[in-house]
Parts: C-alpha cells; sequence; structure tokens
C-alpha cells in the first residue's frame, strides 16, 4: 500500500532537515528521505567540519521550527565583521575596518555553530515530532507529477505520494533533474579547505575575513576548546593551490596558515583534520515544478563569503512557510507565489557574491590596491556602510 503525506523532503542535510522540523511543528504530516545518514560527531572522520553562522532572518524560521532553543545553548555570537586587506608586499595587514552589528541593530550580526552539531540538534527534534518520518540511507529515485500529488519512487524500491514535494537534495538535484529544469553554473577554479584552530588571542566574538589573493582566509568565532579560544577557518584558494596544502605534512601546513593569517590573532594551533570543498556559483532556471519547490542548494549555490550560503536557504525555507496553508499546500498558485518571492533576491546575491569572490581572487598588485582603496570608501560614508551591513544580513531597508 502507497504511503501519503502532506509534504516530502528529499535531501537529509541542514536546510532539509530543517524544512522537515518546520512543517512538521506546523501540523503537516511530513517524510524526509537521505541517501546518506547524518554524521554528528566531529570525530567521525566523515564529519562536516565547516561551521554555519545564522544571519537575524534566520532565527525567526528556527523557532518556528523548535530548533532555536537546541541551537542557541552552543551558539557564539557575532557582533562584529571584520575586513582586512593583506594585499601589498608582505603578508601583513595594511587595512582593516570593522563593521559593527551595534550600528544597525541590538542584537549580533548572527551566532555562529558547528555543522556537524547541527545535524545533531536537527534529528533529535525530528524525533520529538510524532507527525515527521526521518528515513536515513534512502533517497529519492524518481518522479512522477499528477496535477494533485507527486508520487515519488524511493531507493528502497517503495513509492509515497505527497501534495508537496521539497527539493533540497543538492546542488545536483535528482528532483530537479527528473523535472528537467536547468541551471547556470559559474566555476571560479577555486577551493576551499575548512577546519578548526586554537589562538593565544581571544576573538571577542569578531568574524576576521582577510583578503591577498586566491580567495578569503577567514576566521569564525566558536566557543573556546579546553579553555584556550578558538575558532573555525574557511581558506580559499585555488584549485591547485587547495590540493598543495591539503597533501602538506601538518607542521608545513602550520606554517603556510600562520603565513596567511597574518597574525591577527597570534599563532594559530590546527585542532582539527583538514576537509575541501568545491566552490561554485549556481542557480536554477526556476525555483518550482508541478507539485515541487526547490530550495536551498537545489535552488542556488554561492561561495562561502557573508554567510550567504544557508541563511539563503532558510529565507527560502521561510517563503514557504509564510506562503503554505493546508488548502493551497502545492498547488499552481502557491509555487509561482514562491518563486517570485525568491528568484529575484536570491539572482541578486548569486551575482554579488560572485562578484566579491573575483575581488577577494585578484592576484594583480595594482588590482589589489585598488580593491583596498574600495574598502577604505565603502567603510569612510556611514550611511553607505550601514546599507552595506544591512543588506548582508537580510534585514529589509
Amino acid at each position: 500500500m502507497r504511503e501519503t503525506f502532506d509534504i516530502v523532503v528529499s535531501g537529509g542535510g541542514i536546510a532539509g532537515l530543517t524544512a522537515a522540523a518546520a512543517f512538521g511543528s506546523q501540523g503537516y504530516h511530513v517524510l524526509c528521505v537521505d541517501p546518506t545518514p547524518p554524521i554528528m560527531a566531529e570525530a567521525d572522520p566523515a564529519s562536516d567540519l565547516r561551521t554555519t553562522a545564522f544571519l537575524q532572518p534566520s532565527v525567526r524560521v528556527l523557532e518556528l521550527a523548535g530548533l532555536w532553543p537546541r541551537f542557541a545553548a552552543h551558539a557564539t555570537p557575532l557582533q562584529v565583521m571584520r575586513i582586512v586587506d593583506a594585499g601589498g608586499e608582505t603578508h601583513e595587514p595594511r587595512v582593516s575596518h570593522d563593521f559593527n552589528a551595534a550600528d544597525i541593530s541590538d542584537q549580533p550580526f548572527g551566532w555562529n555553530l558547528p555543522n556537524w552539531l547541527l545535524r545533531r540538534e536537527c534529528v533529535a527534534r525530528l524525533q520529538d515530532l510524532p507527525n515527521v518520518t526521518f528515513r536515513p540511507g534512502i533517497g529519492t529515485k524518481s518522479l512522477t507529477t499528477r496535477e494533485t500529488a507527486a508520487l515519488i519512487g524511493l531507493t528502497d524500491g517503495t513509492m509515497v505520494a505527497a501534495k508537496l514535494l521539497i527539493a533540497a537534495d543538492g546542488r545536483n538535484s535528482p528532483m530537479r533533474a527528473a523535472l528537467d529544469i536547468g541551471v547556470r553554473t559559474t566555476r571560479f577554479g577555486q577551493k576551499a579547505l575548512a577546519f578548526a584552530v586554537t589562538h593565544p588571542v581571544a576573538h571577542d566574538n569578531v568574524s576576521t575575513e582577510i583578503h591577498r589573493s586566491g580567495g578569503p582566509f577567514t576566521l569564525v568565532p566558536l566557543p573556546d576548546r579546553d579553555g584556550t579560544p578558538c575558532s573555525a577557518v574557511v581558506w580559499m584558494e585555488t584549485g591547485p593551490e587547495v590540493a598543495r596544502l591539503a597533501a602538506l605534512p601538518e607542521d608545513a601546513f602550520a606554517a603556510e596558515m600562520n603565513l596567511r593569517s597574518c597574525g591577527v590573532l597570534g599563532q594559530l594551533h590546527l585542532v582539527t583534520r583538514r576537509t575541501v570543498w568545491p566552490i561554485i556559483s549556481q542557480i536554477a532556471e526556476r525555483f518550482y515544478g508541478e507539485r515541487t519547490a526547490l530550495m536551498a542548494e537545489a535552488a542556488h549555490v554561492v561561495p562561502p563569503i557573508g554567510a550567504q550560503g544557508l541563511n539563503m536557504s532558510l529565507a527560502d525555507l521561510t517563503a514557504l512557510v509564510d506562503i503554505a496553508t493546508p488548502e493551497t499546500l502545492g498547488s499552481p498558485k502557491m509555487l509561482r507565489a514562491y518563486h517570485n518571492r525568491r528568484y529575484p533576491d536570491v539572482a541578486l546575491r548569486v551575482a554579488g557574491v560572485g562578484l566579491l569572490n573575483r575581488a577577494s581572487m585578484i592576484d594583480a598588485r595594482p588590482l589589489r590596491d585598488m580593491r583596498a582603496k574600495m574598502l577604505d570608501a565603502m567603510y569612510s560614508t556611514a550611511p553607505v556602510r550601514h546599507t552595506l551591513m544591512k543588506m548582508g544580513i537580510g534585514v529589509r531597508q
């Protein structure tokens, strides 16, 4: 007998798990599947060592999903975004400006947490919701849509039906492919190293982004580790350079890491393994198909600059939750409204983050000098600075 749900979520990453929790908390009957069981311990060899900074507007949907109380206990506030240009002759800061959330809000810009911990807390929340079923180790493999329902074939051979399919199944989304929705992809020739470090200088809830060439070197605050200040690092470089860095013995890597960090937090000490991630921009040609909504990386991908990625995904979810009603769930009207609400903002952010990334990659000295002058100009004009901060965190003007 075929099982029927209000909503099937294809994808058990942080975005998919959060979608299942949000709609489950609203009383919908939800199934969430993912072919890869979530890794929920830092020490696991396959764990995701990246972190996520939840910006202010994301908190509302996390509260609705019953997740924010679970996250808040582990979160590190991000009060200041520090942009450092080190593009001179030597690896030293030559321009440094602080963008302080206090200038525009009584709240921090956001709150940072490790991705493996987020998955752990999301799964725990789903276990508290009797109307949500989570089946890790099972994926979606086929899709047939009708006016009244989506029929989804799962990898265990079963078929399920839903009023709405939410495709949150990644940048190579099988559900997007099944709907024949195209994507536009930009490749930067970059990859990112992600790892955690301790350091003698307290981060004081300041996220520091250091620009030289190849991409930013970003230090994002984490809770102290065994009494020592700790930060997550995302180090973006060209693909060949990341391959070289990833293969270095730990001592040699530490020397390169400390040269690139310009000593802004003192001597960095590697405390986790190094993981490597590809860097692209991507946007789907539309964010819906019959009985289907695309969200998160199935709809859009951006480089890890300005904490845009998962926050854009949660903005997708916020729109879906706001627009959906039991009567209109999965209807053409609902799905068109979702696309119209999200696509213009996403397209603007994909383009904007892509431009920022290319600026951070600049190798030629004259262009690096121009980049430093532009940072000075942005910071020196308070209205411009405040507008950029509000746009960055997604606060409406």
